[in-house]
């Protein structure tokens, strides 16, 4: 398969303004809606930004080439899942370590899978746009922030917050690849996330240096 130059990838300019960055996210959002609409090899940056509302020359403004416009969208998808895990692990410091895995498994999933239809295209695309090295850079960074989260675990841990951070966000990355490459997502959604919410239950509850001492 035919890789493309990092530098083709690069958008133009970053917009500063409020208004720049509203054309940006119009931009953007209208590149996934015609991703799911017409596949990558129809989409155009003309058809674009006719579903923005802009004109093409306002898009080569900060985007050079579709692959550029692609990858800013994707990049886009997966800091809206990374700032949902975000929240959670500042909502949730000093919780109990059950509470914390239940929450962030939902808090994922639900970020994830909140559009199906746009998060399978954007998988099925990111390949070709550099999406492994977005991925990694995405997972570095949920991991140190959600063992930050369970090292503040009520009860304690017995094991290294970043290794559990590692067992859980792998778990987590297993199940969404898994429903990303399903043909009917919807329906294997509310089981899996069942049965995902037993094996982190499962785990951590071999980290918990000494049980809570009420429910919370």
């Amino acid at each position: 398969m035919p890789t493309t130059s990092p530098r083709t990838l690069q958008p133009r300019k970053t917009p500063v303004q409020e208004r720049s960055t509203a054309t940006v996210d119009a931009i953007l959002q209208a590149a996934i809606q015609v991703l799911v609409s017409v596949g990558k090899e129809r989409l155009t940056t003309t058809l674009v930004a006719m579903r923005a509302g802009v004109s093409v020359g306002t898009l080569y403004q900060y985007f050079p080439n579709k692959s550029a416009l692609l990858q800013a969208s994707l990049k886009r998808h997966m800091h809206g899942v990374a700032t949902s895990v975000d929240r959670v692990c500042k909502e949730y410091r000093s919780a109990s370590l059950l509470t914390m895995g239940e929450t962030l498994i939902d808090a994922y999933l639900s970020a994830k899978m909140h559009n199906v239809k746009e998060s399978a295209a954007l998988y099925s695309v990111s390949s070709d746009l550099d999406g492994l090295a977005i991925a990694k850079a995405a997972g570095a960074r949920g991991r140190r922030v959600v063992a930050e989260l369970f090292a503040t675990a009520s009860e304690g841990l017995t094991k290294d917050p970043e290794i559990v951070a590692t067992m859980v966000m792998a778990a987590l990355n297993g199940v969404s690849r898994r429903l990303l490459e399903a043909k009917s997502p919807e329906r294997e959604l509310a089981p899996l996330r069942e049965e995902l919410l037993v094996l982190v239950r499962g785990y951590l509850q071999t980290c918990i240096a000494s049980p809570p001492t009420e429910q919370e």
